[in-house]
């Protein structure tokens, strides 16, 4: 019998290095890290920088999903059987590191390691949960609240206690396309924002705790 401790798995230690079917990949902003419609073969954990996810209509009209950053996921859906191709695409925002984890990888370590499989189903409860506010807050709330709360979402709002700047640079094209309004209300928006002092351009979009506020306000 051996004498010898049992090895101890460390999900972060394996988000964090290469390995069988596991490689960093660098992705300058603007660049396609997958595109919809391409084979899903593989899943993506973001290192570091943000990323968009997109989805292109029949009549070809793109719309952006959601806003990524360092620690979450894409193309999960590669996991199960029914999805074969990518159903949106995900594309750099900023400079990006990405580790790329091959599908038979990923179902492997998920089927052997239950510390990483905890890990994932409960990111992925997070973003379900996400996604049905998202839902109530586009049927229900004025574009004025949406945008605020997509901007406090994107500062990762009470994550460890603080705010952080959004993203160096982020269009108001895109926000447009998460808010579900046009780029001329969100001028405006972002313009009353300003004034009001709930957020700041500091080399980047500083949102303001105060930003809840307008989340809150009936």
């Amino acid at each position: 019998m051996s004498s010898g401790k049992a090895r101890t798995f460390d999900p972060k230690t394996f988000l964090a290095q290469t390995g069988l079917g596991r490689t960093i990949l660098q992705y300058p902003k603007n660049k396609a890290i997958f595109k919809q419609g391409e084979p899903s073969d593989a899943v993506f954990y973001i290192q570091t920088g943000r990323a968009k996810l997109t989805v292109l209509s029949a009549r070809g009209k793109e719309a952006t999903i959601a806003l990524l950053g360092e620690g979450d996921f894409m193309g999960e859906g590669c996991i199960a059987s029914d999805q074969p191709l990518r159903v949106a695409s995900a594309i750099a925002v900023t400079d990006c590191f990405v580790l790329r984890i091959e599908k038979d990888a990923m179902l492997h370590v998920l089927h052997r390691e239950h510390a990483f499989s905890d890990l994932l189903v409960a990111y992925l409860v997070r973003r379900y949960n996400q996604t049905q506010e998202d839902l109530v807050d586009q049927l229900f709330n004025s574009a004025e609240k949406r945008l605020a709360r997509t901007l406090l979402l994107l500062a990762r709002f009470g994550k460890e206690g603080r705010t952080e700047n959004v993203i160096p640079k982020i269009s108001q094209e895109t926000l447009a396309e998460m808010v579900g309004t046009t780029r001329a209300r969100i001028n405006f928006f972002m313009n009353r924002f300003r004034q009001l002092g709930l957020i700041d351009y500091n080399g980047g979009l500083e949102v303001h705790s105060s930003l809840l506020d307008i989340v809150l306000h009936e």
